[in-house]
């Protein structure tokens, strides 16, 4: 059965923190979900949260992923190692396996820099994300990115947000094609296009050609709830996107 996990971050930043990431993640628990992804930006008191957070999934039994909100690489190009640093006491404070980040502002680095990033991400599986910046979420920069780490002896997996390309202008598919045999990890994201922006939306929703992108990434790899869940009966409808991404995975596999 496909794993499917939900980034809190779908329930709406305000509500989360509002309630706490904890409560999200007993409500994910409940409607069937795999796991979870935390939300360092959404954390309000990271001391309490993060063991709170490892004791309830460790119970559960459930995958967790620790997204961080700081990238790699500073505004000045250079790679930040106090961010790392953060992240990654982070994810363990959270018994996470998988930290997620982004590039930033990555223009280019030394061997010894990427030495010393997996030094520092020991015993984690680093997984880079394209997100919504020309910096970090187009094909050229994270050709580059990927290129660099490979040839430094130290390559990293990527998650794959499919709706995120739309804001940067790329093509998914192309971006597909290019990336998808380094995938370990998938964002689910449906978009829509609203008057001078793009939302995220349910992927049954999305003007985007989702299923064909699903259909390009590598088969077993688990996949993340990442648009917005709302509505009056908030556990009926984290069920519906559960379930729906499990049939798209059982309809794909059908055709494979």
């Amino acid at each position: 059965m496909q794993q499917v996990l939900i980034s809190l971050s779908s329930f709406g930043a305000a509500e989360v923190r509002r309630h706490g990431q904890l409560w999200f993640t007993r409500l994910a628990q409940e409607a069937g979900a795999d796991g979870v992804e935390v939300r360092g930006e959404l954390l309000v008191d990271s001391a309490r949260e993060l063991p709170e957070l490892a004791r309830a999934v460790a119970q559960w039994g459930g995958q967790v992923v620790y997204s961080s909100p700081e990238p790699l690489w500073a505004n000045d190009g250079s790679l930040d190692f106090a961010a790392v640093q953060r992240a990654v006491d982070a994810a363990r404070a959270l018994g996470a396996p998988r930290l997620k980040m982004s590039i930033g502002d990555f223009r280019g680095a030394s061997g010894g820099d990427f030495r010393r990033l997996a030094e520092t991400v020991a015993g984690l599986d680093l997984v880079i994300e394209n997100d919504q910046t020309p910096a970090a979420g187009t094909l050229d920069a994270l050709q580059a990115f990927f290129r660099a780490s490979d040839e430094a002896g130290t390559p990293l997996p990527m998650t794959f947000d499919m709706g995120n390309w739309h804001w940067t202008g790329e093509d998914p598919l192309h971006a597909a094609r290019a990336f998808s045999a380094r995938v370990s990890y998938v964002h689910c994201k449906g978009v829509q296009r609203q008057p001078g922006r793009w939302v995220a939306v349910p992927i049954a929703e999305s003007a985007a050609p989702w299923r064909a992108l699903l259909r390009a990434m590598p088969r077993g790899l688990p996949w993340a709830i990442e648009y917005p869940l709302v509505g009056d009966d908030l556990l009926e409808t984290t069920r519906t996107g559960i379930r729906q991404l499990r049939e798209a995975s059982e309809r794909l596999a059908a055709f494979a």
